[in-house]
Formats: C-alpha cells, sequence, structure tokens
C-alpha cells in the first residue's frame, strides 16, 4: 500500500524504477552485507518470492482493510483506518486510492495508477505509479480463493501488507496467513496490526 514518500525510501531500497533507467535490476548485494556486518561467505540466500498463479483484477477491485504491515517511512503517519480500494479502469489499469486515520483525526490519502507489469509476467505482479516515471512493485504472494483477503509484498521482502475484506480478521486466520507468509522468508515478528475504528464497516465487493 505505498504512499507518495515510496519515491524516495523505494529508491534507496531498489524498489523503485525509472521507466527509462530500470533501476530495479541494480542490485547491491554486496554493499548490503557491508552495512549488516556479514560476510559473503556467511550470506544464506533466500529463494525468490514466489506471487500466485493469477489475479482476477475484476474480483480484486474494491475496498481492502490493511490487518497487518511491515514498518515503512512512508506510513509513520498513520494511527489506523488503513484501507485500499481498488479500481478497474476500461484500458485494464486500476486507479488506486490509499487512506489513513493519523493520530489528530485528519484523513491522509493517496492516488496511484497500477498496471499489469507486462511480458510474460503473471497477473499477480503489478506496478504502481504515484508519479511518472517512478513504478513500485506490487506482487500479490498469498490470496483466499474467495478474494476475502490478500497478502502484498514485493521482491525484496521489505514490504509487506496483509489486507482483508473486512475490518477485522479471523485470528486462527490471520495465524495460517502469517504462517504462509514465513515459508515465503518474510520475518512476521516485526509486523504492526492496524486499528479501525468502532464505526468501521466492510463494505460489499462491486
Amino acid at each position: 500500500m505505498p504512499w507518495q514518500e515510496t519515491l524516495r525510501q523505494g529508491v534507496l531500497d531498489g524498489n523503485l524504477e525509472p521507466n527509462t533507467m530500470k533501476l530495479w535490476k541494480i542490485t547491491i548485494p554486496s554493499a548490503a552485507l557491508l552495512l549488516s556486518g556479514a560476510s559473503p561467505a556467511a550470506a544464506t540466500p533466500k529463494a525468490p518470492v514466489q506471487v500466485v498463479e493469477s489475479l482476477d483484477l475484476a474480483r480484486y477491485a474494491g475496498k481492502w482493510y490493511e490487518i497487518a504491515r511491515l514498518p515503512n517511512r512512508f506510513q509513520r503517519a498513520c494511527a489506523g483506518d488503513t484501507t485500499a480500494t481498488y479500481t478497474l479502469r476500461p484500458d485494464g489499469r486500476i486507479d488506486v486510492l490509499n487512506q489513513c486515520r493519523e493520530a489528530d483525526g485528519k484523513l491522509r490519502s493517496a492516488r496511484a495508477v497500477a498496471k499489469r507489469a507486462g511480458g510474460n509476467e503473471p497477473t499477480s505482479k503489478l506496478k504502481v505509479t504515484f508519479f511518472w516515471p517512478f513504478q513500485a512493485n506490487y506482487w500479490v504472494i498469498a490470496l483466499d480463493p474467495d478474494y476475502r483477503w490478500a497478502v502484498v509484498g514485493e521482491p525484496g521482502r521489505k514490504y509487506l501488507w496483509i489486507l482483508s475484506r473486512t475490518p477485522q480478521m479471523d485470528e486462527t486466520e490471520y495465524e495460517r496467513v502469517l504462517s504462509l507468509i514465513e515459508k515465503q522468508g518474510y520475518q512476521t515478528k516485526n509486523l504492526l496490526r492496524t486499528a479501525h475504528s468502532a464505526g468501521v464497516s466492510a463494505q460489499s465487493r462491486p
């Protein structure tokens, strides 16, 4: 659920790409190892993040409630009531509206446009643009068969969001989702649970 500040942080993380420079293809594992204090010989490579085989964008459209996320700089001001609303456009792209409530009660919003990654990539790999030419990876890495919940990540495992069609998720199901995420190599102990106001109610899907 990236916000406008994704640009600054994403460029640092390698999660964003100018269309003309393809920065997302550039990796600096040696620098990352030096910063972490680890040696290349001690590093254990993880298997690539896997996405769901296919994504029906028409079914995926509508309002989603954030259940949990990994900490990130561009949502630091969000105190709760975090949602993402996706509207399918006639041209196949998706209008994105991200909203959250700040501690003082103010509603914060950010708009973007998403599209399929293209080429031979599965429909579950999307690119989100808040302003041209920078794009962010939006990968659906787990999805309920009935589209009741979804998990969004990206190849670097730095960002993660658990989304639901309802403001709350059953704890048993939440634990099952965590198990799926951990199998993808994510550290779930750092997840932040998202609070939703008592007056927030689920919206019907289109």
